[in-house]
């Protein structure tokens, strides 16, 4: 008997896809499977943010993309319990709407 291999679940069961702690473009690319086979799968997406010592530009685009297309598609998207790191970072690139993210005024600018 032949088995195939199951791919996981877009979105780990409903569990929270966990960043990791240094936002590399490296980590970008290994998240952005979940989230291109959550898309494909419409499945909710909810980003725990919580370990976040550092974020790249490149993670940081492909969280305001995931974003833009649950929103398109009527999905539920949500940064969850973001450190003080990743929302300082988030701040000076001015991305707390497009990340949906209330900022206290873009952290002072």
């Amino acid at each position: 008997m032949t088995s195939t291999p199951s791919l996981p679940d877009p979105a780990g069961a409903g569990q929270p896809i966990v960043l990791p702690a240094n936002g590399t473009t490296v980590a970008a690319e290994d998240l952005q499977a979940r989230f291109v086979h959550a898309a494909d799968a419409n499945a909710d997406m909810t980003i725990d943010a919580s370990q976040v010592e550092n974020v790249g530009q490149a993670m940081l685009q492909l969280l305001v993309a995931a974003r833009a297309h649950a929103q398109a598609e009527g999905l539920h998207f949500a940064i969850n319990a973001p450190s003080e790191a990743f929302l300082a970072r988030v701040a000076a690139c001015r991305l707390g709407e497009p990340l949906g993210l209330e900022m206290e005024k873009e952290r002072e600018q």
